[in-house]
């Protein structure tokens, strides 16, 4: 089986198109009748879905695993582990996940991009869903320490009240371009021109 397009996008970090990539592969080795199960690197193809956010498809996946595989690899059962807490929101049941195991070497730098990006994500929803939070909670849904999260989020201009141990969120200001299309500038004008004649 000839899987140099995935190893060819793991060289490259290319790591959104490893999920897309696998799901290729598989309905062409499917198609073909060829019995892939034994070699498939479900974990790659597992990682892959949570990298770009696709924990349906992720659950289809785990899903159509042979039990034999299951039993027999316990990176693939490690790997679910963190798409299980994805299901469930549990945030730190992510990182513990994430950190609960002896990736191969393979695995290590994806699950690290997954890591650092998944930090990226949830330091996102903090932003858009709270003014205050308190740094235990911030330690929560980062995955790291108290001190590491504020440090962190003072980092991204977040402040910190020494006393309440409260981070007053910094919102990014709103960019919004409005494109305006010389066409649509076009039509406008000759519609103008339409009612006033």
């Amino acid at each position: 089986m000839d899987f140099s397009p995935l190893t060819d996008a793991l060289a490259s970090k290319s790591y959104e198109k490893i999920a897309d990539i696998c799901d290729d592969l598989m309905l062409k080795v499917a198609a073909e009748g060829i019995v892939f199960q034994d070699e498939w690197p479900y974990v790659i193809h597992l990682l892959g879905y949570y990298y770009v956010n696709d924990i349906n498809s992720a659950r289809f996946l785990w899903k159509s695993i042979p039990s034999t595989i299951k039993d027999s690899r316990a990176e693939v059962v490690a790997a679910w582990k963190i798409g299980q807490h994805l299901w469930t929101r549990d945030y730190a049941g992510v990182y513990d996940a994430i950190r609960g195991f002896d990736w191969s070497q393979e695995a290590q730098a994806l699950v690290a991009a997954f890591s650092e990006l998944y930090t990226k994500r949830m330091f996102q929803l903090l932003m858009s869903a709270y003014s205050t939070i308190s740094t235990q909670d911030t330690a929560l849904f980062l995955g790291m320490n108290e001190d590491d999260a504020a440090y962190y989020v003072q980092q991204q201009g977040w402040t910190l009240d020494p006393a309440s141990r409260m981070l007053t969120v910094k919102k990014q200001p709103l960019v919004t371009e409005q494109k305006l299309d010389p066409s649509k500038m076009q039509c406008l004008t000759e519609y103008v021109f339409h009612l006033e004649h």
